[in-house]
């Protein structure tokens, strides 16, 4: 398997691997901009901005747009994350100059009409609404601000009603303007795919894109806190967190390892003790999720109210007693399981170019497989327990709960089971 890349004039980066044996193709652009590039007054714009990217341009209309790609048995998505938008297709290896053009069209000449956008707002809505009545997802939106308060960073991703009523065909063709330019934008292919070729295709329907420079990121900073919101439902939805390491973190490795100890099986310590020793959850992990300059470390559990403060308890004794240290055997099965993991992983294309994505934003290059491997292999216990005893013993904890969280005790007692 080959990597090339290629740069534009006006600043987009391609990047392509060939997959031999592969008839499929894996591509998209990744564009640097997500819901932390937002104001607060435009929160919510990133992802609605993706959403209309479907509903028509100078040439095709939303049918169309399907029409065309379903047409060659071809897949086309999208979706906005905190730091990153991403628009992508899968198609047959001949199919992608098609895949191009659409991708090109929707980015270049999407009309923003003024019906397409007051359909999807209903649209984006909806999603809002289920979002919120979904506790397992509202409870991490609310964890993220109780985290990173008053930041774009803590801000939710689909935004708010009032927020998104209030765009229009103005607010969105300005923000994609402002934000979609070249040199943070980059192209990336995996699969059946010519390197060459591929970049000549680009090279022309891209040609327009501007590189005026968007604006940077305001800083993350962690600081912690509480947010609960009280609901009739079964179940206390718990997630705690603590500082995370960012992608280039020195600690990056040494923190996943250490999540999957935690909690990232059912050989974890979570797992065995929680929910196999003590049946007070039938679901609970940990997870170790970056940003380009910070991140957050944490905890999720579901347990009924009478449960929730011997579950709370139990979290902290699981998290104060990694910090006194790890076996052996356990560092190698953790270990073990996040390299095959991701291994497996990227023997997708779909995943190859996320990672080509991610680390030429972060790294400014790609990372070779065996690199990352050697990344992987050289990770030390005694880094692991650097790692816990950076996260988890600053005693600035975060804590969110949906539903019966009454049930819990208050965020300093709670904070104080914590304490090292």
């Amino acid at each position: 398997m080959t990597i090339q890349q290629t740069t534009l004039p006006n600043g987009l980066r391609i990047v392509t691997e060939s997959m031999p044996g592969i008839e499929s193709t894996s591509l998209g652009v990744w564009v640097n901009v997500g819901a932390r590039s937002e104001t607060a007054e435009l929160n919510g714009i990133s992802h609605m901005l993706e959403h209309m990217a479907f509903k028509g341009t100078k040439t095709r209309t939303a049918l169309d747009i399907a029409q065309e790609i379903e047409s060659v048995g071809g897949h086309l998505n999208a979706y906005t994350s905190r730091e990153q938008t991403a628009y992508f297709a899968r198609v047959l290896g001949d199919d992608v100059p098609l895949a191009v053009d659409i991708l090109g069209d929707i980015l270049l000449n999407s009309t923003f009409e003024t019906d397409e956008v007051e359909r999807e707002r209903g649209v984006i809505l909806q999603e809002i609404g289920e979002a919120h009545d979904t506790p397992d997802d509202l409870v991490f939106d609310l964890l993220q601000d109780a985290a990173f308060p008053d930041q774009p960073v803590g801000r939710p991703i689909l935004g708010t009603p009032d927020h998104v009523r209030s765009f229009n065909s103005q607010t969105l063709s300005k923000y994609m303007a402002d934000q979609y330019q070249a040199k943070h934008m980059m192209f990336a292919a995996a699969g059946k795919v010519d390197h060459d070729t591929l970049v000549a295709q680009i090279g022309q329907i891209f040609d327009g894109l501007q590189n005026a420079g968007a604006p940077g990121f305001q800083k993350a900073t962690y600081q912690g806190g509480d947010r609960r919101v009280e609901r009739p439902l079964e179940q206390v939805h718990l997630t705690i967190g603590f500082p995370g390491f960012s992608y280039d973190d020195d600690h990056f490795y040494a923190g996943q390892i250490l999540s999957a100890v935690l909690g990232g099986g059912m050989s974890s310590r979570l797992f065995q003790e929680v929910r196999e020793k003590r049946g007070l959850a039938y679901s609970v992990y940990s997870f170790s999720g970056s940003l380009m300059d910070s991140g957050m470390f944490g905890i999720y559990a579901g347990t009924g109210p009478d449960q929730a403060n011997e579950l709370g308890a139990v979290i902290a004794q699981e998290v104060k007693k990694i910090c006194d240290g790890i076996g052996v055997d356990e560092f190698e099965r953790a270990r073990a399981q996040l390299k095959a993991s991701t291994l497996m992983a990227l023997e997708s294309s779909g995943t190859r170019v996320e990672q080509f994505a991610r680390q030429l934003f972060v790294f400014d290059r790609i990372m070779p497989m065996s690199e990352l491997v050697e990344k992987l292999n050289s990770v030390t216990p005694d880094q692991v327990m650097e790692a816990a005893n950076r996260l988890l013993t600053s005693g600035d904890i975060s804590v969110a709960a949906v539903g019966p969280a009454g049930s819990l005790v208050d965020y300093d007692q709670l904070a104080a089971q914590f304490a090292h």
